[in-house]
């Protein structure tokens, strides 16, 4: 995802550029103008996640150059990521550089990928503005600049859900990307290590071996039962004085803040998968059950630095704390005076523009991306095609495609969900819609599946 960061941390980058005198330090900072005639469209893309890179990977090079803006440069095969967490997979294994996605990003003169967060758009004038992001490595501030567009695509991804609950930012782990992995692996470590000291007091121990997991979508459960096989396979071998006292909590969740608003929405958001058909979330209890996942309910109320509270004020003590409760949108797309969609995504019509902008004046449609990153593919896929019918007919330059037809809308299908929950087994719930039943099935097979479905997309 796209993070901004507060303008008030660039004053001085701002100060030292309105005194500077040297063009080197002007064009730095003006960053690309508008393309002339006889170049190419430009279009830009803010973001590095599996739709942005599927659309890049498809785009017709020999009709567009292209700048992705991005503070990620490669892609993550997120539903890889926990088991990452214990060293089933290697990071490597679930990451894959942009450059190597589109190779012209590299090797075209007027094609770019730019390590920076989109700060604002204006719409008016095609261009979007953007400050660098050195992670605390840069010797310098980062500093700002500007990219014209013709096209712009916002595929900038999503941020986890934290609903307001006092202390999670400050005391919780996510698991959205690969650095979030790897602190949870460093995390988990530590404190086996730490357990194994001489004189800690029993219940010091206890604590730091209690890995809570907030949240019973997906990546949770996925995660609950890396770390129940990571316990049984490798804790017992390497830590054997401390493998009675390591326990993994899975806390199936109402966030306390907007208990009413989830109850209206998902009638069963108090229980583990609640996207799945009632037979495929029992069989994932008893599988999570049997495990020695401890499964619990609960309204998270307040998360502290050794322990969260739930709302009838029960104190549970924790060592790694995970938070997954699903994701919403980034401050950045907050920000901008754009049409919404319930819930604060940017409202998109049929072919998956921006109501309101140049060419249309059409209402916005519900969010249609599915969760699940290997489906949303054909969003991309979509979006590349489009462009290039548009591009075939001269509309690829700014402000030049509002005749140009585009034939068939976007048709958004449910392809159902899969989830692994360790030990070689999956749920697979394959429907045409919500509403449908569709195909069922768990076990070997379905993990056989969940795996084709997934390591086949991954690029190398």
């Amino acid at each position: 995802g796209i993070r901004t960061t507060p303008h008030d941390q660039f004053l001085v980058t701002e100060r030292a550029l309105a005194e500077s005198d040297s063009a080197y330090e002007r064009d730095r900072y003006t960053g690309l103008e508008p393309t002339k005639p006889g170049e190419k469209p430009r279009v830009v893309v803010l973001g590095t996640g599996w739709v942005a890179c599927r659309f890049m990977k498809g785009l017709d090079m020999s009709i567009y150059d292209i700048v992705c803006v991005s503070p990620r440069n490669h892609m993550v095969f997120t539903p890889l990521l926990p088991s990452t967490c214990v060293g089933t997979l290697e990071f490597r294994s679930v990451t894959e550089p942009v450059n190597w996605i589109e190779p012209a990003l590299a090797a075209t003169p007027n094609s770019y990928f730019h390590l920076a967060s989109c700060t604002g758009i204006d719409t008016a004038k095609h261009e979007v503005y953007c400050e660098t992001v050195g992670y605390g490595r840069l010797s310098q501030e980062p500093y700002r600049f500007k990219v014209a567009y013709d096209k712009l695509v916002i595929i900038a991804g999503a941020e986890p859900l934290t609903f307001g609950t006092k202390g999670v930012k400050e005391h919780a782990y996510f698991l959205r990307e690969v650095n979030h992995a790897q602190e949870i692996r460093k995390k988990l470590l530590l404190n086996l290590m730490l357990s194994e000291n001489p004189g800690i007091l029993e219940e010091e121990r206890k604590r730091l071996l209690h890995c809570i997991v907030i949240g019973g979508g997906p990546i949770g459960v996925e995660f609950s039962d890396e770390l129940s096989d990571f316990i049984m396979k490798d804790v017992c071998e390497h830590f054997p004085h401390v493998k009675d006292y390591i326990q993994v909590t899975l806390i199936e969740v109402l966030i306390h803040t907007c208990m009413q608003m989830l109850a209206s929405v998902r009638k069963n958001c108090n229980e583990i998968l609640s996207a799945f058909d009632v037979s495929l979330r029992q069989y994932a209890t008893n599988h999570l059950t049997r495990s020695g996942v401890r499964l619990k309910r609960g309204v998270v109320k307040e998360v502290h630095a050794k322990k969260i509270v739930l709302s009838d004020g029960t104190d549970v003590p924790y060592g790694l704390l995970v938070w997954s409760t699903g994701v919403g949108p980034l401050e950045f797309i907050k920000s901008l005076d754009l049409p919404k969609s319930p819930g604060g995504r940017i409202g998109v019509d049929e072919w998956l523009r921006i109501p309101s902008m140049e060419d249309t004046g059409r209402p916005v449609l519900l969010a249609l991306a599915q969760v699940q990153s290997p489906f949303t593919e054909r969003e991309g896929k979509f979006l590349e095609e489009l462009l290039r019918r548009i591009g075939k007919q001269n509309g690829g330059k700014a402000f030049c495609s509002k005749d140009i037809p585009l034939r068939d809308p976007f048709v958004y299908r449910h392809l159902g969900s899969m989830a692994s929950v360790g030990r070689y087994k999956a749920l697979v719930n394959l429907h045409k819609s919500k509403d449908t039943k569709g195909i069922l099935h768990v076990g070997f097979v379905s993990w056989l599946v969940w795996h084709s479905a997934y390591l086949t997309r991954v690029v190398s």
